[in-house]
């Protein structure tokens, strides 16, 4: 299988054994490690010493140091999202629980105007105009009126104004009205 050898990253050639290229030569061997290069490996780990730690100091190293100030300010932003939260959650049980008392209180409204109605179709069927004549004639002895009981008023002389005006007013009355029909 052949790669593009303009792209190293992809070149998984070079981990062949037995490379080629794409223009078809044959890549180079790489020289195997020898003996004495394992050896001298070997020779370096043991002279790194390794050091070991006592458990409870590997805990303490491994263990999160927390920072006080990071605590508090996560434990004061947890406890405004919870009032925040709470706050949203009360006021839509509040709301809920006024969208309900509107609906109640419409259903009321509705009951009322359709007794309402009832009661004045009632009222308006025991008032027609014949029930009131035979109310008035049988029982408070009314009836109807005649010719001879009605009066005519005759306004043909016109309209008159006449003006009272007092004759016994002082100096001291004329002259507040004078100065109040000045202002007037």
């Amino acid at each position: 299988m052949a790669y593009n050898s303009q792209n190293a990253a992809y070149d998984l050639s070079l981990f062949d054994d037995e490379s080629i290229y794409t223009d078809g030569t044959a890549a180079p061997k790489r020289e195997k490690e020898s003996v004495h290069k394992k050896k001298k490996k070997a020779d370096s780990a043991k002279a790194n010493k390794v050091v070991k730690l006592p458990q409870d100091e590997l805990y303490k190293i491994r263990r999160r140091k927390h920072n006080p100030l990071k605590l508090a300010l996560g434990s004061i932003a947890g406890t405004a999202a919870a009032v925040v939260v709470g706050i949203i959650i009360v006021g839509q049980v509040q709301l809920t629980e006024l969208n309900e008392q509107i609906i109640e209180a419409q259903s009321t409204l509705a009951n009322a105007q359709s007794i309402y109605t009832e009661n004045e179709m009632k009222l308006e069927a025991g008032l027609s105009g014949s029930a009131i004549e035979m109310y008035a004639e049988n029982n408070l002895g009314m009836t109807k009126a005649s010719n001879a009981q009605k009066e005519f008023v005759s306004l043909s002389g016109g309209d008159k104004a006449e003006v009272f005006s007092q004759s016994d007013e002082n100096i001291f009355t004329q002259f507040f009205d004078s100065i109040a029909n000045l202002w007037s």
